[in-house]
């Protein structure tokens, strides 16, 4: 708010505030200093008052901005009840700790006793030290928090930049100038190794993000090819085709997510079939159509998993078993035997949307350890398992 006041010289009208800061302020220190040095009690105390008010008058408009950037939001409240606090028993103390006498010779009121205000101040001064301390402690903390959080970006930043040289620099290994798959032997053993060691340096996110890319591009499913050249062929939809049997991936998860903590991620539709995924965290994992046959989830963390849709098996649940140490080519891909999931000692407590067939390949081969976790119960259901 600007006011505004009549210049002493003429009617010329000028800014109160600059009244205030260049005729009232400077005459209210003029008029404290020529009080102080005459020990003029009357003429300092008046000099102090009007430079105290004229110089909070002018401070007024940038209360609300020192208020707002100076004490974060969480700590107003708190900053208040304590100064509130201090001065309550600042006065309650001075209070309780004051003697009145009897008026003393030309004076009107009581006499205070000092030595309890001087005890009362040199308590606050302590109180205040430690206030201070707790303050430093507090900023430095806040410089962590924030120093921390700007580490966590820089990581993501540089992790998402490593995860997308890796999808430019296997595209540019598997796919020829026309863009269709041209992968050679010794091609995708560098795929491979570039895959393992980028699996081993992400995040659970970042694993996620290169499983849906190597899926989504087809580099984990078995693709029927020539047998005299090797290469992938079309299946005459747009695609390539698959061959569950004898088909050949242009990257072989492996063991590559053993033990991997995958909990929390989106893995939808992915391509996860013969993949060994022993011990690995799948805690509330996004599996929704994902293909899980004949892949290694041996002692694996399901609590809380989206199953909907997963493809744990081939063929019939009655018929269908886990896979053998075999190869794929041994797997019966129409009756199911040899194409299911290992699922032994795996925890599927929780677990969401699980269909009959599922619950029941679950309890028929999960073991007893699966079996008590199995959502629904395994009650009526045959332990092929045997242990």
């Amino acid at each position: 708010m600007i006011a505004s006041a009549l210049h002493p010289g003429g009617g010329v009208v000028l800014p109160l505030t600059r009244v205030l800061a260049s005729v009232v302020v400077p005459l209210g220190v003029a008029a404290m200093a020529v009080g102080l040095l005459s020990s003029s009690l009357w003429l300092g105390t008046t000099g102090g008052l009007i430079t105290l008010a004229a110089s909070l008058w002018l401070l007024t408009p940038f209360r609300t901005q020192l208020w707002t950037e100076l004490i974060p939001p969480a700590w107003r409240v708190p900053i208040v009840a304590a100064l509130g606090t201090i001065a309550a028993l600042f006065g309650l103390l001075l209070l309780w700790g004051t003697e009145w006498s009897q008026a003393q010779s030309g004076s009107r009121f009581p006499g205070i006793n000092w030595d309890a205000v001087g005890a009362i101040s040199e308590a606050l001064g302590a109180l205040g030290q430690i206030a201070i301390a707790v303050l430093a402690v507090y900023v430095a903390w806040q410089q962590y928090v924030i120093s921390r959080d700007l580490t966590i970006q820089q990581n993501r930043i540089t992790q998402q930049q490593t995860i997308d040289a890796y999808f430019q620099g296997v595209s540019d290994l598997a796919l020829d100038e026309q863009g269709f798959l041209e992968d050679w032997p010794q091609e995708r053993a560098i795929a491979e190794g570039r895959t393992a060691a980028i699996l081993s340096s992400v995040d659970a996110e970042g694993k996620a993000k290169v499983v849906r890319f190597l899926s989504q591009a087809r580099l984990l499913t078995p693709l029927k090819r020539d047998r005299v050249l090797g290469r992938p062929i079309l299946d005459g939809d747009g695609g390539y085709e698959e061959d569950r049997r004898r088909g050949l991936r242009v990257i072989d998860l492996g063991v590559m997510l053993a033990g991997a903590d995958l909990a929390g991620t989106d893995l939808r539709w992915t391509d996860l079939s013969g993949a060994n995924l022993v011990r690995a965290r799948l805690i509330q994992t996004n599996l929704t159509r994902a293909n899980l046959s004949r892949t290694v989830l041996f002692e694996a963390d399901l609590r809380g998993a989206d199953l909907k849709g997963a493809q744990l098996f081939y063929g019939d649940p009655r018929t269908a078993s886990p896979r053998t140490p075999g190869e794929a080519s041994e797997a019966n891909y129409e009756t199911g035997e040899g194409t299911g999931a290992v699922i032994e000692n795996a925890d599927l407590s929780g677990a969401i949307d699980l269909s009959e067939e599922q619950r029941y390949y679950c309890c028929a081969w999960g073991g007893e350890a699966t079996r008590g976790t199995v959502p629904g119960g395994c009650a009526g259901i045959e332990n092929k398992l045997g242990r």
